[in-house]
């Protein structure tokens, strides 16, 4: 998206700012999504969303005009909200209490795998057909996950009691749910915003040696690959000693990895601190999920995982906004520092709030 936005004559600032409407269309439609569950049903929702996102990657392929292009952009985010609500959603119905963290760690892997193989896929196409050719994978993949999606089995009430009975609003969730909101919540950003920032760290570090992209990306990929290989064992962890044992370990070693990327010299160093981030970040597949599946109310889950992931998104999206605020303003190691200290900060507000019991 970004080649594209430079090819229809955006600047680079123009082409980076058209992209993250993806994470404000994301942001915005979090609570929407919500209500679009509750309605429609997990499977529905997820097959609105793919035939959405699908006419995104078409319009965003074809489009020759910018503003065209920005809708496109916004419209792909809208239904990354719905897809992420939806999934999460159903899997917390679905799957025994005793298994959930596995479930939701299964699903943030794949999702991991999906990011390391797309970019692959996508490479060939744009070889073979320009960059048309990478919104053709995207559309061809969308379309196979709405018919997968479709073949979900509709999931039946937990209850008696739920029959007939109005789910609660919003309003009433977030009275019931503040504190877990304000709590264990302001975690959860925190969490997100360490994250986000490991996303640029590497690429920008790698740059500050002056090393050449392609090393860079070797180290990305390489740091990507130990981050999809931990999944499910993070999730048994989660599962059978509860969820502090891998969310604060978590967030104390991505912390150690973002104080020590400065002092990378090297392609060495930076490999090094590159790979611990990957397995402290691997180790925590699914920890937000899981912990926003565990204090979901059974009634007006939807509304509360809304809320949740707008609070993730929040935190994803004032984690780099950091990072480049600190960069400008003093140096890029100093931002990275910050952020390093932020993931101690995470790790000492999951280990207070995550209940003994979990």
């Amino acid at each position: 998206m970004p080649l594209s936005a430079r090819d229809l004559g955006a600047s680079v600032p123009e082409a980076a700012l058209v992209v993250t409407l993806i994470g404000i269309g994301s942001l915005i439609s979090n609570v929407p999504a919500s209500l679009i569950t509750m309605h429609r049903g997990e499977r529905w929702a997820i097959v609105a969303a793919a035939v959405w996102c699908a006419l995104a990657m078409a319009l965003g392929g074809l489009t020759g005009h910018f503003g065209l292009f920005a809708v496109a952009c916004f419209m792909v985010g809208m239904s990354q909200a719905v897809f992420s609500l939806a999934r999460q959603s159903f899997l917390t119905a679905a799957v025994p209490p005793a298994f959930r963290a596995r479930a939701l760690s299964t699903l943030g892997g794949a999702m991991r795998i999906g990011l390391f193989a797309g970019p692959f896929a996508a490479a060939a196409a744009i070889h073979r057909w320009g960059l048309v050719g990478a919104y053709g994978v995207g559309i061809v993949a969308l379309l196979a996950a709405g018919a997968l999606a479709a073949r979900m089995p509709e999931l039946e009430l937990e209850g008696a009691e739920d029959v007939g009975a109005p789910a609660p609003g919003l309003g009433t969730i977030l009275r019931e749910r503040r504190r877990v909101l304000l709590t264990l919540g302001i975690g959860v950003m925190l969490v997100s915003a360490v994250r986000a920032t490991r996303q640029a760290v590497i690429p920008l570090w790698a740059d500050h040696l002056g090393l050449a992209p392609s090393v860079a990306a070797l180290i990305y990929g390489v740091a990507g690959g130990i981050d999809m290989l931990m999944f499910y064992p993070s999730g048994k962890l989660m599962d059978e000693k509860g969820r502090r044992w891998v969310a604060v370990p978590s967030m104390l070693i991505m912390g150690v990895a973002l104080l020590a990327t400065p002092l990378a010299q090297g392609a060495t160093g930076l490999m090094i601190a590159a790979s611990v981030m990957g397995f402290g970040n691997g180790i925590g597949s699914g920890m937000v999920m899981t912990l926003g599946a565990d204090h979901s109310p059974r009634a007006g889950r939807a509304h509360f995982l809304g809320v949740w992931r707008l609070m993730s998104d929040l935190g994803a999206s004032g984690g780099p906004a950091l990072l480049s605020l600190l960069a400008a303003a003093a140096t890029l190691g100093s931002g990275i520092a910050v952020s390093g200290l932020i993931a101690f900060a995470a790790a000492a507000q999951l280990a207070y709030w995550i209940p003994r019991a979990r």
